[in-house]
């Protein structure tokens, strides 16, 4: 026999390899190929696509337009897309850092909420962090208001401006902390000009596109204030907007606000509800507007979208009145031009419109839930594509690092739309990752409830009787306390409020028996003191010691005439 080492190999049919790789799964160790399972999880993520055209008049057939829409696919972020599910309520307001790691989003279930990408996986899409912008810390109010606004800072992407229904916007650091807050002006002031902050709700805000310290906000006092973060006791300008509008009194609510600097142009432009359209020269002075069209949409509808293009040339403004119109700065009188669009601002506010990073493409959102891509020139639609069907398009952002297409819906939910050729990190990075593999801890029902001390698996039943289901707590971990510290369990019964005298409230036969002269509260008054007569009469306490030397009082007797009384004064004739 030979010294020759013989390899024996073992030939399996692929019937049963496949069979034994189900049986086995896969679950592997070590650092893994993740080409394959990258390419399944994009073919997962990429949308169903239905792509709507405006019709071109110089089309030639079909073909081409099949063309287009294929064309369409790589011109747009818009083929792949990842959806966050973090909110209870309409997503009102978008916004990510310079970078595009971090996105913040705003609602009306009065939160933000902070999601990074780096930290996220496939699996485990959610945010890192939920904040109330409105509440204020170490306080058990639990008021909390509607987000209106929520921006990054374009210089310094630490900084965050957050807006709410309330007349005192705040600064937040990039993790949710409160760094400033604004300071609340005089109600009772009628000249806007001495107050020295809001004195109503704040409906809109914006940064300075070149200093970090400067931000200005608008609000429903008919004022625009400009603010130093450095110093949030007192607004630095404050420009106070009078409307001409008949029975305004010369009041009337700011709605969109818009700041674009570079070196030729520094504009700061304001919608307001009576219809008029502001710009200011953002040096200063703000004495008197630079330019003012009383008439720019109809009086009394609300403004949501307000955008300046990156020269300070084009703006354009999506009205309440159900148009879109794009204005030029320099001949600021007349719209350039004016399509009309359904506007969803009666029922949602903050429905906005947005430039695309190149300029070249306007974005806005549909009442039926389509992105609408705008061509600038002929505000005609060049892309239609359904996000939420059913469900208002509301907020919408277009990162420009990142290449990708941010929306907040009115069912809550927030999409990023991207496209694997054209785009880079964000959802694309979140999508190269391997699922996170499940742990132990990852399921409520599995885990320690520190609520209760007890495991969360368990259930202590009446009679002493062993465990059998998981509790109410942890199989609803989003069920915890209110801000005043009072469980929202539904289970859990009301615990009476505790008095001087015990941790519960104690009982009749307790109380008359240790509390003296309990019986009184039921005692009445009158009959109390009329026990005492006697006592007070034979020996009295006070007035014993000159009882025998002070007169006794004698009154006088009536006399049969005089029982009747005195005589009545006769009537003069």
């Amino acid at each position: 026999m030979s010294n020759e080492s013989v390899a024996l190999e073992l030939e399996v049919p692929d019937e049963d390899q496949e069979a034994l790789q189900r049986f086995l799964g896969t679950t592997s160790f070590g650092k893994q190929t993740k080409g394959a399972e990258a390419d399944d999880r994009f073919e997962q993520s990429k949308r169903q696509i239905v792509v709507t055209k405006q019709a071109d008049s110089n089309s030639d057939s079909d073909d081409d337009n099949s063309d287009d829409d294929s064309d369409d696919e790589d011109e747009y972020p818009v083929s792949h897309e990842m959806v966050f599910k973090t909110h209870d309520r309409a997503v009102t307001s978008i916004t990510l850092d310079a970078s595009g790691g971090r996105l913040v989003t705003g609602s009306n279930d009065c939160t933000l909420k902070f999601h990074d990408f780096a930290s996220l996986t496939p699996s485990t899409i959610r945010a890192f962090k939920s904040v109330d912008p409105s509440s204020v810390k170490g306080s058990a109010s639990a008021e909390t208001h509607p987000v209106n606004h929520v921006s990054f800072n374009p210089i310094s992407p630490s900084t965050i401006l957050a807006i709410t229904a309330h007349p005192q916007p705040r600064i937040l650091d990039r993790n949710g902390e409160t760094l400033a807050e604004f300071v609340k002006g005089d109600m009772y002031l009628r000249d806007m000009h001495h107050t020295k902050g809001h004195i109503s709700e704040v409906t809109c805000g914006v940064w300075h596109p070149l200093d970090r310290n400067i931000c200005a906000t608008g609000g429903t006092d008919s004022t625009v204030r400009i603010w130093d973060v450095n110093n949030p006791r007192q607004q630095k300008n404050v420009i106070v907007h009078k409307s001409r509008a008949a029975g305004s009194a010369g009041r009337t609510r700011i709605t969109a606000l818009a700041w674009a600097a570079n070196p030729q142009h520094n504009l700061l432009v304001a919608a307001a509800l009576d219809g008029s359209l502001v710009m200011w020269d953002g040096n200063g002075p703000y004495t008197r507007p630079a330019a003012e069209i009383r008439d720019a949409h109809t009086k009394d509808t609300w403004t949501s979208g307000l955008q300046v293009s990156s020269t300070g040339q084009l703006v354009m403004t999506r009205g309440g009145d159900d148009t879109i119109k794009l204005w030029d700065t320099r001949k600021f009188k007349q719209p350039l031009r004016t399509v009309e669009f359904p506007s969803m601002s009666s029922q949602y506010p903050t429905s906005n419109i947005c430039w695309s990073p190149s300029g070249t493409e306007v974005l806005t959102g549909s009442a039926n839930g389509d992105l609408h891509i705008l061509n600038p020139a002929t505000l005609r639609s060049e892309l239609v594509t359904p996000v939420t069907p059913g469900s208002a398009l509301i907020s919408v952002y277009w990162h420009k690092e990142l290449n990708q297409i941010i929306t907040g819906s009115a069912n809550g939910e927030t999409h990023v739309l991207y496209n694997i050729s054209i785009s880079e990190g964000g959802a694309k990075t979140v999508m190269l990752k391997a699922p996170k593999r499940r742990h132990i801890d990852d399921d409520p029902n599995l885990t320690m409830d520190l609520s209760h001390g007890i495991g969360g698996d368990a259930v202590i039943l009446p009679g002493g009787s062993a465990p059998t289901a998981a509790s109410f707590a942890s199989r609803h971990p989003t069920i915890g306390l209110t801000a005043s510290g009072k469980s929202r369990d539904p289970r859990r019964p009301h615990i009476p409020n505790t008095t001087p005298f015990a941790k519960s409230n104690a009982d009749a036969a307790y109380i008359k028996e240790h509390i003296p002269l309990s019986g009184m509260r039921e005692e009445d008054p009158r009959e109390a003191l009329l026990k005492y007569a006697d006592k007070a009469k034979n020996d009295p306490l006070f007035t014993n010691a000159w009882a025998t030397t002070q007169p006794k009082t004698i009154y006088a007797e009536l006399s049969d005439e005089e029982e009747d009384g005195p005589d009545k004064k006769k009537a003069r004739r």
